[in-house]
């Protein structure tokens, strides 16, 4: 039987999300897609998305990608969570970690026993009980243990790394497989007169380039959703307020941590990223509440080490489009939605878009039935991931400033206010099949911003008093002596990933 003709796939943009796109399609798909990419290297990218989530690490390991060697090229760092400091209350302090807390016993989870003795006793900090935590705390790293049953198996693992540099990296490995890259500006988008798809794509030189699928990666500009197609966006600055952010990187100054710093300010967030070469900052914020100049100067002031360039603005809108796949165009990344870099969701959402493209990409023609199906699970990691956001911003006791004040008090959406409520309540917390974030991160930040279940699963009082107390020693004890005995952060990377010196 004759092999039916491959689908012609035009990807529009490069920068993360198109050569994420780009790879992933050569990789997985190649006996159906023939894959060409449209970039311009005039309108550049945006290129501060250097902090990911552990889902990154399935991405890389299907496209056959060597670990050491990639973070070495990106001059990675590993990530086991963020550090969140000034949210709750001023000098308050917590982690979000990627991994567990405590070891639970049959159906009852962990943070359950931990209520209870929070009540009872006075519990010591829930971040204690957490491997990743440790880990942070001591700068100290390596990887996780194959075996579940063993403590250095209960946490995971992300990237800190140089955004500018892995859409190279992705780039030589798309070419590899066989995907096309074309450079020019596109100046004119041709569809269909019958069915008003997006038939062809034109370029200032020209050229002239038709594809059967288009994959809009063109960041903010949605040059094919948001510009040809005129799909709608659903705007959530309600809820997200910051529509900015100012970035500039600095020398590093202090040891490497394996964790994303996120530092309340007057009005919204401070990230710092430690790379293996420099660290990462930026100011998010509103700018109903500050102005670009003095968000610029408050950046400035709180960097740790010499500035390595000028502070640059971005400007962004906090939402999604109605739909991300519409005819036959389908929006990746920034030209879908963006929901800021909060909790380092923005190329977690590239890669949600793609795994589901690859999972339903059409045999001969596209199907509403694989559109709508693409649309729906998109949509709802879009809205799960906005409902963990706001409550960071709404879970806080501050009213020292406008902002913070504001985000206190607003009115929330009725999914999230759901979710609070039954947590408060008895320390449930809403479990999904699809959705990035599990209960250890909205426990995590619950407890860590001051909400303590009023009550707790009835399961959870079968030990006694004695008995649980001594337990929850025993396993903090046990975490904190397995962290001192890991390698330093620094001096893993240094015998494992070494970024190439400059010759």
């Amino acid at each position: 039987m004759a092999q039916e003709p491959r689908l012609k796939v035009v990807v529009v943009g490069g920068g993360t999300a198109g050569w994420m796109t780009a790879a992933a399609l050569a990789k997985l798909l190649p006996r159906r897609a023939d894959v060409h990419l449209v970039e311009s290297e005039a309108i550049g990218i945006v290129g501060v998305g250097e902090a990911t989530l552990p889902h990154i690490r399935h991405f890389n390991d299907r496209l056959g990608i060597n670990e050491a060697d990639f973070m070495a090229a990106t001059r990675a760092t590993f990530k086991l969570g963020i550090q969140f400091e000034n949210w709750g209350k001023v000098g308050d302090s917590y982690i979000h970690p990627f991994g567990t807390f405590g070891r639970g016993s049959h159906e009852v989870d962990f943070h359950h026993y931990w209520t209870r003795l929070h009540h009872e006793a006075g519990a010591p900090r829930l971040g204690d009980f957490s491997m990743a935590v440790a880990m942070a705390e001591l700068n100290r790293f390596t990887l996780p243990d194959p075996d579940p049953a063993k403590l250095q198996s209960t946490f995971g693992y992300a990237y800190q790394f140089d955004a500018t540099l892995y859409a190279p990296y992705l780039r030589r490995i798309a070419e590899g497989l066989g995907a096309r890259r074309t450079e020019g500006r596109i100046v004119d988008v041709e569809l269909d007169g019958e069915t008003d798809d997006i038939k062809a794509v034109h370029l200032e030189s020209g050229q002239r380039i038709e594809g059967d699928i288009f994959v809009d990666c063109s960041g903010f500009v949605s040059l094919l959703l948001g510009k040809t197609l005129e799909e709608p966006f659903e705007d959530w600055s309600q809820w997200l307020l910051c529509d900015r952010a100012v970035a500039m990187p600095c020398q590093t100054e202090t040891p490497l941590a394996p964790y994303t710093s996120v530092i309340a300010m007057d009005a919204g967030w401070r990230w710092r990223i430690p790379l293996q070469h420099r660290t990462g900052n930026g100011y998010v914020y509103s700018s109903s509440f500050i102005s670009d100049d003095a968000a610029r100067d408050a950046l400035l002031g709180a960097v740790e080490g010499e500035p390595l360039a000028e502070p640059r603005v971005l400007k962004f809108k906090a939402g999604r489009r109605r739909r991300s796949w519409v005819r036959n165009c389908i929006g990746v990344g920034l030209a879908s939605g963006f929901l800021e870099p909060l909790e380092s969701t923005s190329i977690y959402l590239i890669q949600a878009a793609i795994t589901l493209l690859v999972e339903l990409f059409p045999e001969k023609h596209i199907s509403a039935l694989e559109r709508d199906e693409f649309n729906r699970l998109i949509d709802l990691e879009y809205d799960r991931i906005r409902d963990f956001l706001i409550l960071h911003y709404h879970l806080t006791q501050r009213a020292d400033t406008p902002f913070w004040d504001y985000v206190r008090t607003m009115e929330v959406p009725d999914t999230l206010k759901e979710k609070m409520d039954l947590f408060r309540r008895r320390g449930r917390v809403v479990k999904y099949r699809e959705g990035v974030f599990l209960d250890a991160s909205w426990i995590a930040v619950y407890v860590g911003q001051g909400l303590v279940a009023d009550d707790y699963d009835m399961r959870a009082q079968l030990p006694s008093p004695e008995h649980l107390m001594s337990a929850m020693q025993a396993f903090r004890a046990e975490v904190r002596a397995a962290a001192e005995a890991m390698p330093d952060h620094r001096v893993h990377i240094e015998n494992y990933c070494p970024m190439a010196q400059a010759a």
